[in-house]
């Protein structure tokens, strides 16, 4: 089972999360924002990967410590469920539409930490949402479970619509990453590790 439960407690946020790379897209998501909350809903649903995460955060002050450690947790989880990679296939991209927004990610697990993110946003919120934190989140991820990952925007107008698009993206760039290649008997890497 490529499983993995995390706790993260700071002064500043609260984390339980718990993952399946080998689920069929559950989830049961609090964060105490809303939008935070879709967008991750929509990223197990995206990559199948099954997600449990309640998140007490110091909103009073504002979102951005609850969306960057979640990151920060998601990818340590990631880590753990992956363990030594063996058999995995490392890479993967999708190209995603979304109504007049098209984004791009690329990724993979290649044990070097390094987040490329090209989106720009026409407005600063969706709701109460800081659109900002969306690559505070990523970051946070990619730098933690030590991958690569490339995130473009080529093109959109609609601050929702970027948004969805990026996390819908990503989670099926992960979903392929992620998958078990039978053909792939070892680490995927002619170094013999990753």
């Amino acid at each position: 089972m490529r499983t993995a439960s995390i706790t993260r407690d700071t002064k500043e946020t609260q984390i339980r999360l718990a993952i399946n790379l080998d689920g069929s897209g559950v989830s049961k998501i609090d964060t105490g924002l809303g939008f935070f909350n879709h967008m991750l809903t929509l990223f197990s649903s995206h990559s199948k990967i099954d997600l449990d995460l309640t998140v007490k955060g110091d909103l009073d002050v504002d979102g951005h410590h609850t969306v960057e450690d979640v990151g920060i947790a998601l990818g340590r989880a990631f880590s753990e469920a992956l363990g030594d990679k063996r058999g995995i296939r490392r890479y993967g991209f999708f190209i995603l539409p979304m109504d007049e927004t098209l984004a791009e990610a690329v990724v993979d697990f290649s044990g070097r930490p390094y987040c490329v993110y090209n989106a720009r946003f026409p407005v600063e919120r969706v709701g109460d949402f800081d659109l900002e934190l969306v690559r505070e989140f990523w970051l946070g991820f990619a730098n933690s479970v030590a991958c690569n990952l490339h995130i473009n925007v080529r093109y959109g107008e609609n601050g929702h619509h970027i948004a969805e698009a990026i996390f819908k993206s990503v989670a099926r760039a992960i979903r392929a990453a992620v998958e078990t290649d039978p053909r792939q008997k070892g680490v995927p890497s002619t170094k013999g590790t990753l």
